[in-house]
């Protein structure tokens, strides 16, 4: 069993920053690819970035240059540092895991 806990979210103004952290149970998550998932009111669930276990990083096109994606494997954590922040980008940000687990997500609010 694979428990995911984020934390991090909240309201910030439009160019902000905010890091977000997922800290997961098991030790699967130390060989396994992490996700961050992303959802706006009346939009579907997007893939926002995917870490591997060595590093590896990719990214949503809308998020290139201003999000990124790392993980503590001692720590099982994964974060997502958001910089530039803008109306668009808030949403219920969610942790996955492959074996198809979710955390219960973290609210964003990019508002002035």
């Amino acid at each position: 069993q694979v428990q995911l806990v984020e934390s991090g979210g909240g309201l910030v103004q439009p160019g902000g920053s905010l890091r977000l952290s997922c800290a997961a149970s098991g030790t699967i998550f130390s060989i396994s690819v992490m996700c961050w998932y992303r959802q706006a009111p009346g939009k579907q669930r997007e893939l926002v970035a995917t870490i591997t276990r060595g590093g590896f990083t990719t990214y949503a096109d809308s998020v290139k240059g201003g999000f990124t994606i790392s993980r503590d494997n001692a720590k099982n954590t994964v974060y997502l540092q958001m910089n530039s922040l803008t109306p668009e980008d808030s949403a219920v940000y969610y942790c996955y895991h492959p074996a198809n687990y979710w955390g219960q997500g973290t609210q964003v609010t990019v508002s002035s």
